[in-house]
């Protein structure tokens, strides 16, 4: 286990019965858990592809999360031309340039939670959950349950990578 259940920071449900709060919530729980997947490594741990012939890390899934959050939010729910964080002359670099350099693991997690925080004053602010986003008419509540979607998955991989990392398993 990564957190003992009494210190588990994740509401796991329980959510006020309307459909901000639990799609809020649940989407909470879900960054949530990438971050205790996580939690505890160093740069190396964090930036060891661990399950080859994959490419994928821990630090490569924060990058990659950071610019979903970028994309989803900044890009099309608010219509700003927020380049890419992780791309160099129109080459993705989220995984490949994910290296064990404390530097840059630092670097991610804090352009990660000021996307996290950027899409949680968005939503907070938005009048209803119906609004469409600017650059494409797609409803705030369908890019909170594809956020949802998207951690739950890489939650997944992150379980595989930090096994073989250092075998811890977790919820």
């Amino acid at each position: 286990m990564f957190v003992h259940p009494d210190d588990d920071p994740r509401a796991d449900g329980g959510f006020d019965n309307d459909e901000r709060a639990t799609l809020v919530g649940y989407l909470r729980d879900r960054r949530l858990t990438l971050e205790l997947k996580c939690a505890g490594l160093d740069a190396e741990g964090m930036a060891r592809r661990s399950v080859p012939p994959s490419d994928l890390s821990l630090l490569g899934l924060v990058r990659h999360l950071a610019e979903v959050e970028r994309y989803w939010f900044r890009n099309v729910m608010v219509g700003q031309d927020a380049p890419p964080h992780y791309a160099v002359d129109g080459v993705n670099l989220e995984l490949d340039g994910a290296v064990a350099d404390p530097g840059l693991v630092a670097e991610a997690w804090d352009t990660w939670r000021a996307e996290v925080a950027f899409a949680e004053r968005f939503v907070a602010d938005a009048p209803d959950l119906g609004i469409l986003g600017r650059r494409e008419e797609i409803p705030l509540r369908h890019v909170l349950v594809h956020l949802i979607e998207e951690y739950a998955r890489h939650a997944g991989h992150a379980d595989l990578l930090r096994e073989r990392i250092d075998g811890r398993v977790g919820q």
